[in-house]
């Protein structure tokens, strides 16, 4: 554990621990005080000095500054319950007693899981937010996605999950990445939720190819049977957390696995949705 608590969180994290925190074998224990002295100022430094907003670059002290955040989260879009696509007057249907809105796909093939809760579409700018957390490890992004999710489920009248999973990368992907994306939204949104998160329950099988480069059919056929369950979730109602929803595949393989394990319900909790236009 670091010695200096202003900097022990973000030392402790193994997600953004960086090399100038580990102590070497050879260092002095002076040189390994003006290294650990270094690090926390640098820590401090960029928390306490404005930085950018990751959208419009204006001076924000958090990613997103005011105007950014107010107004980008508000999209006023009619989404499918089940599936969160965007829908419209031609795609737009009800089943009996349900006051919640389907699209016709969800209604005449429906998917394992139960609902799916989006913030927005994935299109410029606010995908830049993705692919920063994704690929840069820009892991505030993760707790931003985190507090809008919550804020959205909050104004439903679902029930809260009994606890929240992120979607699992395959080793050989979690270890060249350093991190999985969608345990930096699940962590904090379990927080927020005050459910238990658990990162370990849920593991990929195997590794498969990134989705992003497959036709729907391929998709499907790429991550099935790609899931195990390790934790008992019998009788559960879990909540899967992933940073972009495309064709639904993998969620759809995930909640399929769930199921067959004995969750009683799945729900979704994803950053982006990539609508079909």
């Amino acid at each position: 554990m670091c010695v200096f608590s202003a900097s022990s969180r973000y030392f402790s994290d193994p997600a953004v621990m960086k090399a100038d925190s580990i102590r070497l074998p050879f260092q002095t224990p002076m040189a390994a005080r003006v290294r650990g002295f270094a690090s926390a100022a640098k820590w401090l430094a960029v928390r306490a000095l404005p930085s950018q907003c990751a959208l419009c670059g204006n001076l924000s002290q958090s990613l997103l500054c005011n105007g950014c955040d107010a107004h980008y989260w508000n999209e006023p879009r009619l989404r499918c319950a089940t599936c969160a696509l965007p829908l419209s007057a031609s795609t737009l249907r009800r089943e009996r007693d349900d006051v919640r809105a389907h699209c016709a796909a969800c209604l005449d093939t429906p998917p394992a899981f139960n609902d799916t809760f989006a913030l927005a579409d994935y299109r410029a700018p606010l995908d830049t937010l993705a692919v920063e957390l994704k690929f840069r490890a820009r892991l505030a992004a993760g707790g931003t996605f985190a507090r809008h999710l919550h804020a959205v489920f909050e104004d439903s009248d679902l029930p809260v999950p009994d606890l929240l999973v992120p979607v699992p990368l395959s080793h050989a992907r979690l270890v060249a990445r350093g991190y999985n994306q969608a345990w930096a939204i699940a962590r904090p949104l379990a927080r927020m939720m005050n459910v238990p998160g658990d990162a370990s329950i849920v593991t990929r099988l195997r590794h498969t190819s990134a989705q992003s480069r497959l036709d729907q059919e391929t998709r499907r056929r790429n991550v099935a049977n790609a899931f195990g369950v390790s934790g008992d979730v019998r009788g559960k109602h879990v909540g899967v957390v992933d940073d972009v929803m495309t064709s639904g595949a993998t969620l759809d393989a995930l909640a399929r696995t769930l199921k067959l394990a004995g969750a009683r319900r799945v729900t979704n909790f994803v950053a982006l949705r990539t609508p079909k236009d």
